[in-house]
C-alpha cells in the first residue's frame, strides 16, 4: 500500500505473451497490492504465462473486445478488489515499470487524482524510436485537443495511466468506445468533469514486439480524437448533449 492506499496495477493484454515476464519483473511489489491481467482473446500464451507468474486476477475474454473493452474489465475488477489507485501498464514493456512509485506516489499524496506519463516532456519521444509521422501526429492533435478543451497536456495519447478511485467512479467509462479512441474519451469525461491532471516524463521505447497499430487505424483514431474534442466543446457551450459526460 501507499500511504495508506491500496495499489492495483492493470495489464490490458492482447498477445503479450513475449513481455509480460520482463514487464511484470520491474512491477515494484513494496508498493503495489494486486496485479490484474485482462487478456483480450489472444492468440499465444498470454493467458499461461499470467499463471505461471501466479497472477491472482486474470480474466480472459472470450471474444475480442478490442482496446477500449479490455480497459473496462481492468478498471471494473481493479475497482471490485479495493483498488484505491489503479495504475494502467501495457504489458508489451514499451513503457517502463519503474515510474509506478511516483505515478503512484502524486496521487497518494493528493497532489492530482490522475497521472499521465508523458512521452513528449522531454526530448526522449524521436530518440527512444517514436516513428516520426507518429511523433507530428501527436503534436498536431495534441495542440488542438488542448485548444479545444482548454488544457495545457504535453500529449493524449500515452497509454500510461494512474488514477483514484474516485475518478473511476465519477465517470462513466463504461459509454466510451470499445476501440484506441477510448483512451481519449476517456480523459474528455476527466476534464469535463472538472478533475485536475498531472504528468510525469516517461521514457519511450519502440521495439518490434511492442503494440502498435496500423496507418489506416491510426488515421480512424485521430479523426475520432478530433469529434471527441468538437464534442467536448459543443457540450461545455451548451450547444450539444452526450452520453460521455452523464454519469
Amino acid at each position: 500500500m501507499f500511504n495508506g492506499k491500496k495499489v492495483v496495477v492493470v495489464l490490458p493484454a492482447y498477445n503479450a505473451e513475449k513481455t509480460l515476464r520482463q514487464t511484470y519483473a520491474e512491477i515494484p511489489f513494496d508498493i503495489v497490492d494486486d496485479v490484474v491481467l485482462v487478456d483480450d482473446a489472444s492468440s499465444d500464451r498470454t493467458v499461461e504465462v499470467g499463471q505461471e507468474l501466479g497472477i491472482q486476477h486474470i480474466i480472459k475474454h472470450p471474444q475480442n473486445r478490442g482496446y477500449g473493452g479490455n480497459q473496462k474489465s481492468c478498471y471494473n475488477k481493479a475497482l471490485e478488489i479495493g483498488g484505491d489507485i489503479v495504475i494502467m501498464l501495457h504489458p508489451d514493456y514499451q513503457y517502463t515499470p519503474h515510474l509506478i512509485p511516483a505515478m503512484a506516489s502524486i496521487i497518494a499524496q493528493d497532489l492530482f487524482p490522475v497521472v499521465l506519463g508523458s512521452r513528449i516532456l522531454g526530448n526522449g519521444a524521436l530518440k527512444g524510436g517514436m516513428p516520426i509521422y507518429k511523433y507530428i501526429a501527436n503534436r498536431l492533435l495534441t495542440f488542438t485537443q488542448n485548444l479545444l478543451v482548454n488544457q495545457k497536456l504535453s500529449e493524449y495519447h500515452t497509454g500510461y495511466r494512474a488514477f483514484s478511485k474516485e475518478v473511476l467512479e465519477s465517470i462513466n467509462y463504461e459509454v466510451n468506445s470499445d476501440d484506441f479512441v477510448f483512451d481519449n474519451q476517456m480523459l474528455s469525461q476527466i476534464i469535463y468533469a472538472g478533475f485536475p491532471i498531472g504528468e510525469v516524463t516517461c521514457p519511450t521505447k519502440y521495439f518490434e514486439e511492442a503494440s502498435s497499430i496500423n496507418i489506416p487505424r491510426s488515421i480512424k483514431y485521430g479523426l475520432g480524437v478530433l469529434q471527441t474534442s468538437v464534442i467536448h466543446r459543443l457540450c461545455k457551450w451548451g450547444l450539444w448533449k452526450s452520453k460521455l459526460y452523464r454519469k
